[in-house]
């Protein structure tokens, strides 16, 4: 990892934009990927802590295809206590509960690359279908297929009397447990309200109406969990706060990007065989914390046991540590 680089690129964006700035890289490699989670918010704590001029702005630069969203809403809310100035930098992807975090920001930055997604998860639990494909696994369900369905069945086949009503229901009953249901909708009601109390935190209730149409869009109006949100929709047709960054900005932002993906090697499949050492062991290294003077890495660590008895079967993979380490502090 060249931490130097890094170093670099972080003092002059910070420099050029007189802040603060975070990066947090979630990781989307193969085999090792990570996920927005509650266990980043105290390593959050300690770098905001360790700022030495707590005055100034606050810049998250961020990548995540997304995870938790109480993590999202959770971390917002500790940014918020630091500044009332909080810009998200998005290079590349800030996807589902890296949109939730984005939509807390005053500023989103975008580069031409930058995508955000809608915010509306998929569900799973013990009461989803079984996967026919693999009975041991469940296959999830979109908030917005459920309500797509509902609006299908309503608004274009015009079914309203109850008893057709109660017939197209119970048809579906047959194929999604009432309980999956019952938590589709509990879902599809907590990311409305996590999005509009994100967006109301620094937009304020006078502009209620706004914030409204924020959320029916990223919850409602895109159709599919997958959409990319380029940033001209994002600021043009959703009305987000976003900013183009000048080229040299942009370049600047770019580059720390692409460093973060050499160094984590995020566009290589990780192998624990091919990564372990004589003695089986292997780490690697799957998500980053980084600000100027501190570093906290997330660590797969685990050991490699051959299968000498059958070379047909898999080596088993045994994972003894998997979690946040930090590997750098200097003083303020």
């Amino acid at each position: 990892m060249d931490i130097n680089k890094r170093n670099k690129l972080i003092e002059e964006i910070s420099k050029k934009r007189n802040s603060n700035l975070i990066c947090y890289i979630a990781g989307d490699r193969q085999n090792v990927s990570t996920r927005i989670a509650p266990d980043i918010i105290p390593v959050f704590y300690k770098h905001l802590e360790d700022f030495k001029d707590k005055n100034k702005r606050i810049d998250l630069l961020l990548f995540t295809k997304g995870g938790d969203v109480l993590t999202a809403m959770r971390l917002v809310e500790l940014i918020h206590e630091y500044t009332n100035n909080f810009s998200v930098l998005i290079p590349h992807k800030a996807y589902s509960a890296g949109t939730l975090i984005s939509l807390g920001a005053s500023e989103i930055v975008m580069t031409k690359m930058a995508e955000l997604s809608p915010v509306d998860p998929n569900v799973t639990n013990v009461f989803n279908p079984k996967d026919p494909n693999n009975p041991s696994a469940k296959i999830p369900i979109s908030v917005e297929d459920v309500y797509s369905f509902i609006s299908l069945v309503k608004d274009i086949m015009k079914i309203e009397d109850d008893q057709s009503l109660a017939k197209v229901y119970s048809h579906l009953l047959e194929s999604v447990h009432p309980l999956a249901l019952g938590s589709i909708h509990r879902t599809y009601s907590l990311i409305r309200k996590v999005s509009k109390k994100i967006l109301l935190s620094h937009m304020g209730y006078d502009k209620e109406n706004k914030v409204n149409n924020i959320v029916d869009f990223l919850t409602e109006k895109l159709f599919s969990h997958n959409y990319m949100i380029s940033r001209r929709e994002a600021k043009n047709d959703i009305k987000l706060p976003v900013e183009y960054p000048y080229e040299e900005l942009e370049y600047d932002i770019w580059n720390l990007y692409k460093q973060y993906v050499r160094d984590l090697l995020l566009e290589k499949p990780f192998s624990p065989e091919e990564n372990a050492n004589t003695n089986g062991r292997f780490q690697v290294s799957s998500g980053i914390i980084e600000s100027q003077n501190r570093t906290d890495l997330y660590l797969f660590e685990g050991l490699v046991q051959k299968n000498t008895s059958s070379p047909n079967k898999p080596n088993n993979i045994n994972i003894i540590f998997k979690g946040w380490k930090n590997i750098r502090k200097e003083s303020s």
